[in-house]
């Protein structure tokens, strides 16, 4: 037999092209020219030669599929079966596009059958030509499609309509359901139908053990069957005597739930499965016209919009949320009973749709996630950068290959470090600056923007911390304003000085270096923990007025790292503390991801019992400043003496991991 197919290159078709060569007949493609090297390589996969799988040069919008009259003439009366593919599957995809490829591409490739006087047509619709119907849509059913509003749902049904009016060759159609991948190796070409969440349920597993219900959506039934079904199906319909004019739903008879879908893939994925599911018809009793109207505030819009778009899900997937249509099946079940061609069942083989997935289709495969893709030739500025934390992160953005822009108060510490940040090939720009001084602040960053323009990275590292008991600070009131000075004021200053540019630019982003102390309420850090929330404060307030101009903030609540600021409190020595090079890790985390915050499990755990049981985190904190005394220095006294440290104390230090004491 000699088959003739258009969309034969795309996903569906490439299988069936595989069933047909196995029949031992002769494909004739229809391509585009510059796609023959794509078919060079199908044939390969295939294991066939050009003699096997022939290329027909034509486009789908042309009329008569765009086949020259030379083609059409050699064509003419060798044709046994013409199966229809080509179309738009892309829910997303604007309506002008899907008009021209899915309605007059089937009316073109109608006529080229006519033309080729071919045996039969096989055109492959969708259950999308039903529409959003109602209750059970059987196989003879088709004028009866209700809700057609949508592109996709209209121009499939549109597409089928040609088929049933203007083809004069006898044509049998097929409607299958949302087609997913392989059931034996989960091969799929793009992310699609189910597929639009999974990334909601990777993000879901990286943050929740997967022994934690959680709580989702039940909707309605969605039709989810693998492409070999339907390939297997539609070669066995195809080639079966008497069964013109008809049209088979190439379905799952028993389909489940969205919620069911979802723990399903839940479970492939390693990620909670969601315990409880809410039915959206528990909230039928709100009258539509409100809730239209929530779902059109602003407010409501953007958060949606920025929701979905964070996880990649169209928005007019959410429309098909409660899907509302079944299908009959049974004309399909007639003709393949007996064959062993059946949908399997979804839990069988999700595991190898999901880890096709991960390894081939997920977003984040295809996204520069390096410091270098970040920051490679961007002007980069971090403060504090002679030392600790703020020499760590110079380190790995001038290796980044970021135009950096140092700043530190001691000119000959911060030569040494620029030169030496040089020496391994960095661009790298020092400028003096005592940040805790207003006007050297507004110099600084005068001279930044006038010899680079902008600036794309902030870092704000430099920082002072004091370790004394309030009880000790009865007449040190000093320790509270130089600390504010450096901590909040000098950080405030060169945001409000780079942050003109960043705005006009529409591009920015600010790190602050804050503290775990500021989730923990850390005992003796009276001073420092109230700088550092007092610019945690502020840069929440800045990015609720920017967010829409796509300049960002990042606070680290950065846990007790091993630096110069630390080395006068001896009993640290004793103690659990990060490396710098481990703190700088989490600063290129933010450059990278530009989360809202980065902060440790144990900070966060410190923020919620605070939030829940603020006695309970007073009584365990407290505990600590006890178990742990103020240092000699903070006590006015010179001994240099390292004091003992006792088994209880590292062991709570151990505990309470990262945390300042």
């Amino acid at each position: 037999m000699n088959y003739f197919l258009t969309g034969g290159t795309g996903f569906i078709g490439r299988f069936l092209v595989e069933k047909l060569l196995a029949r031992g007949g002769t494909v004739h493609l229809l391509v585009r020219e510059q796609s023959l090297d794509k078919l060079d390589e199908l044939r390969e996969r295939w294991g066939v030669d050009e003699s096997r799988v022939r290329p027909v040069i034509g486009d789908l919008t042309s009329p008569n599929l765009g086949i020259d009259a030379a083609a059409l003439s050699a064509l003419k009366g060798q044709i046994d079966h013409v199966f229809h593919l080509a179309a738009v599957y892309d829910m997303s995809a604007d309506e002008e596009a899907q008009a021209t490829t899915n309605i007059e591409g089937t009316r073109a490739a109608v006529d080229a059958a006519e033309a080729m006087e071919a045996g039969c047509f096989h055109h492959v619709s969708s259950i999308a030509a039903a529409g959003l119907f109602k209750g059970i849509f059987r196989e003879d059913m088709f004028e009866e499609a209700e809700k057609l509003e949508h592109p996709y749902l209209r121009t499939k049904h549109e597409s089928e309509k040609v088929v049933r009016e203007e083809c004069k060759v006898p044509f049998r159609i097929y409607r299958p359901g949302m087609v997913i991948g392989h059931s034996k190796t989960g091969e799929m070409d793009k992310v699609d139908g189910p597929y639009y969440f999974f990334k909601m349920i990777q993000k879901i597993r990286h943050a929740l053990p997967q022994w934690v219900p959680t709580v989702g959506l039940e909707g309605g039934r969605l039709n989810i069957v693998p492409v070999d079904f339907v390939v297997d199906a539609m070669d066995h319909i195809a080639h079966l005597e008497g069964e013109d004019g008809k049209c088979f739903h190439l379905v799952d008879s028993d389909p489940y739930k969205v919620g069911e879908i979802l723990n399903i893939f839940c479970e492939a994925g390693h990620a909670p499965r969601m315990g409880m599911r809410i039915d959206s018809r528990m909230f039928g009793f709100i009258p539509p016209f409100i809730r239209q109207s929530i779902k059109n505030l602003p407010p409501v819009k953007r958060l949606t919009g920025a929701v979905l778009d964070d996880l990649g899900i169209p928005r007019s997937v959410l429309s098909f949320i409660n899907y509302p249509t079944r299908f009959d099946a049974r004309e399909t079940e007639r003709a393949l009973k007996g064959t062993g061609i059946g949908v399997p069942r979804l839990p069988d083989y999700s595991p190898v749709i999901w880890d096709y997935w991960e390894r081939n289709l997920d977003p984040d495969l295809f996204k520069d996630r390096t410091l270098k893709g970040a920051v490679e030739g961007r002007v980069c500025v971090v403060t504090g950068a002679t030392s600790g934390i703020g020499l760590a992160t110079a380190e790995k953005l001038a290796e980044a290959g970021a135009i950096l822009v140092i700043g530190a108060r001691t000119k000959e510490t911060l030569d040494e470090v620029a030169a030496g940040l040089e020496a391994k090939g960095g661009s790298v720009h020092a400028y003096q600056c005592d940040f805790s001084d207003m006007e050297d602040c507004d110099r600084f960053v005068k001279t930044v923007l006038d010899n680079h323009g902008h600036v794309d990275v902030l870092v704000n590292n430099a920082g002072r911390s004091i370790r004394r008991s309030l009880s000790l600070s009865f007449d040190r009131f000093h320790d509270f304003e130089r600390t504010m000075q450096l901590n909040y004021f000098g950080s405030v200053r060169l945001i409000m000085g780079f942050a003109p540019a960043m705005l006009e630019r529409r591009r920015g982003h600010v790190v602050n270096i804050s503290s775990i102390g500021v989730l923990t309420n850390a005992p003796r850090f009276s001073a420092y923990v109230a700088s550092k929330s007092a610019l945690d404060s502020f840069s929440r307030c800045a990015a609720a007025e920017w967010s829409d101009r796509n300049v960002t903030f990042t606070t680290i609540n950065m846990p007790l790292v091993k630096t110069p600021m630390i080395a006068p409190t001896k009993i640290y020595d004793s103690v659990p503390t990060l490396t710098p090079d481990e703190a700088a890790q989490m600063v290129a985390d933010a450059i990278i991801y530009r989360p809202k915050r980065i902060a440790t499990r144990l900070g966060i755990f410190a923020q919620v019992l605070h939030a829940l049981a603020p006695k309970m985190g007073e009584i365990v904190m407290n505990t600590g400043y006890r178990m742990f005394p103020d240092s000699p220095a903070a006590a006015g006294s010179n001994s240099g003496e390292k004091p003992k440290v006792s088994t209880e104390q590292v062991a709570f230090a151990a505990i309470m991991r990262g945390v300042h004491w």
